[in-house]
């Protein structure tokens, strides 16, 4: 099969578009991580790939006996497409413009009647408003916490318990969530408002903090068929002494890192069965209310009840190839006896078979 790969890559040589939009979150971050990590201030393209992980798709895809032709997402995508009319496209392109970025190479490709892997442009975003998502949810009765959107700051008048967790509207990978994330106090608060709108130039979602476990979720397939692979727990004990038990952009891109990884992870999650079963559930029932496709990754946390509640739904998973990063979608599927190769063309498969239903 004739197969497309679609995405976005983090270059090297500086040939990145746009600027560095938040570069001036310095100030935000600990500063010995500045100092440190300088190279890493800037999270513009946290969402993007590194050349080394569309190498190892492509590869993979090449493993199943397909032909791969690799089309970066940019001006220039929609005429590639149209003159290739590849037979499907792995699309894991983030894009870069506008708050429903992650949609325009979906939306090509619907408009081109190309099949695709992953959800369709309007599922993907949804999922990257956190607010929509978040009101979907709530309107099928899946537990998530309070929230409200601005981008101004909030008056003393205003009834608050704290903490609260502030992170922007349209941004995933950790992008724009530090340890100052979770403020104590209406000071707090309104530096973190101030700091999203003027770095990322969107509204802050400010939500109830939910204080319990963490736990990520890989899901693969459709309908009835969906598989839960083995949970993951985010063992939030291994962050660094200091820090809140988040994982921020911080613990995600100075902290666990392939040369200093954190024991961050356990897979699958040491958990009680009765609250594994919940969280099982709620994945399945988010899934299934915001029509995702073949594969995702939905983020959880249980409040003070052990309840599971939704964190962020990411239709677009992270797939860093090499196992000494710590890349919980790879090792969700490891855990489930998927090699890397198994796993791309697994996901491939699940579409095909999808379309062809």
């Amino acid at each position: 099969m004739r197969v497309a790969l679609t995405y976005n890559v983090k270059h090297d040589n500086g040939e990145n578009p746009g600027g560095k939009v938040s570069e001036n979150a310095a100030k935000y971050i600990n500063r010995e991580l500045v100092e440190n990590y300088p190279e890493r201030i800037d999270d513009t393209y946290a969402e993007w790939d590194s050349m080394e992980t569309i190498d190892a798709v492509k590869a993979a895809l090449e493993t199943g006996s397909h032909d791969v032709e690799l089309v970066e997402a940019n001006d220039e995508s929609y005429f590639k497409l149209k003159e290739l009319r590849p037979d499907f496209v792995f699309n894991v392109a983030e894009g870069f413009r506008g708050a429903s970025r992650e949609s325009q190479i979906p939306s090509m490709l619907e408009m081109l009647d190309i099949p695709f892997t992953g959800s369709d442009s309007i599922t993907i975003g949804i999922c990257h408003d956190k607010s929509r998502c978040k009101e979907i949810l709530s309107y099928y009765n899946i537990p998530n916490s309070k929230f409200f959107i601005t981008d101004r700051p909030v008056l003393n008048g205003s009834v608050l318990s704290f903490p609260k967790f502030v992170k922007p509207l349209h941004e995933g990978s950790s992008k724009g969530i530090y340890n100052s994330s979770v403020a104590y106090s209406r000071e707090e608060l309104n530096g973190e408002i101030e700091r999203i709108k003027s770095c990322y130039g969107q509204p802050a979602i400010v939500e109830e903090f939910v204080p319990g476990k963490e736990f990520t979720v890989a899901m693969l397939g459709n309908g009835d068929d969906v598989r839960v692979l083995p949970v993951v727990e985010i063992n939030l004990d291994s962050v660094p002494q200091g820090f809140n038990k988040i994982y921020s952009y911080e613990v995600k891109w100075f902290f666990d890192t392939r040369e200093n990884q954190l024991n961050i992870f356990n897979c699958p999650a040491n958990v009680d069965p009765e609250i594994y079963s919940s969280i099982e559930k709620v994945c399945k029932d988010t899934y299934k209310a915001l029509r995702v496709r073949d594969w995702a990754r939905i983020d959880i946390r249980l409040d003070n009840n052990n309840v599971p509640n939704v964190i962020e739904i990411n239709p677009l998973p992270g797939i860093l190839p090499d196992p000494a990063d710590n890349s919980c979608y790879p090792k969700a599927a490891r855990t489930a006896g998927m090699d890397y190769n198994k796993m791309i063309n697994t996901v491939l498969n699940e579409a095909v078979k999808r379309i062809s239903e």
